[in-house]
């Protein structure tokens, strides 16, 4: 991403720092869960955009004859290039101005990028744009109406209304801000987009301490698996799985 850059990743070891050293073992597999039930079968060229070291790629690699890997930060890039080596194709830049040909792409996702994203509508322009007719955006967003951001705003403790459209900007948590977003904010911008709305999941339902400790991650993934779509329609998670479609 550019544009006054949200969050710069490059001389961060974002896989040791934040995934490695931190128990996300749950989280991880919660994403992977999702991935597995909207990603097409079959594609020809594919892009994780937003991918950083290609944490999800062995989710990917089997089912796209052509690989790219986009990230604004090349040190995440150079890391994936030692993990995979030429089973990707890394490419840096702008995710605003991303390097790939109108219609290049038959399929894409974006996955744990959207709380970094300033100009969201911008970007999903980007990503309509690089699809081909027919092709599959499957994208991740960051829900701003969750029950633990419900229950802080009630009791006072969060000037944050989760139930308003407004985009939420949580300075607290970086200098510039994690964006958070309301399903319905999100949707309205890939229906202006031109983007169908296919399949929805709820993910990392369970993402709690304290749940981890009490269930354990095995037991929590298990429940995971099911709540994804029961607790769709609600829009209930922290992460919001999106299977899009654009248009022939």
């Amino acid at each position: 991403m550019s544009e006054k850059v949200v969050s710069d990743y490059n001389g961060y070891d974002y896989k040791k720092e934040f995934w490695e050293n931190v128990d996300r073992e749950y989280e991880d597999q919660a994403d992977r869960m999702a991935i597995r039930k909207l990603l097409p079968k079959r594609m020809d060229k594919f892009a994780d955009i937003g991918g950083g070291y290609g944490r999800l790629a062995n989710e990917y690699l089997k089912r796209a004859h052509k690989v790219y890997l986009f990230d604004y930060s090349k040190s995440e890039l150079a890391q994936a290039k030692e993990i995979y080596g030429d089973k990707i194709e890394t490419k840096a830049g702008d995710i605003y101005k991303l390097p790939f040909k109108d219609g290049e792409l038959d399929g894409l996702m974006m996955i744990r990028v959207t709380h970094h994203l300033r100009y969201m509508k911008k970007a999903m322009a980007e990503l309509y744009r690089v699809l081909k007719p027919g092709g599959v955006a499957v994208i991740e967003v960051a829900n701003k109406r969750t029950l633990p951001k419900i229950a802080r705003f009630v009791t006072g403790r969060s000037k944050v209304n989760p139930f308003d459209k407004k985009v939420a900007n949580y300075k607290d948590i970086s200098k510039d801000g994690f964006y958070n977003y309301h399903p319905k904010y999100v949707e309205e911008i890939f229906d202006k987009t031109g983007f169908d709305i296919e399949k929805v999941l709820s993910v990392s339902n369970f993402r709690s301490r304290a749940l981890k400790k009490f269930f354990g991650t095995e037991k929590l993934v298990k429940m995971e698996n099911g709540a994804q779509q029961v607790l769709a329609p609600i829009r209930f998670a922290p992460s919001i799985y999106y299977k899009l479609r654009k248009p022939e």
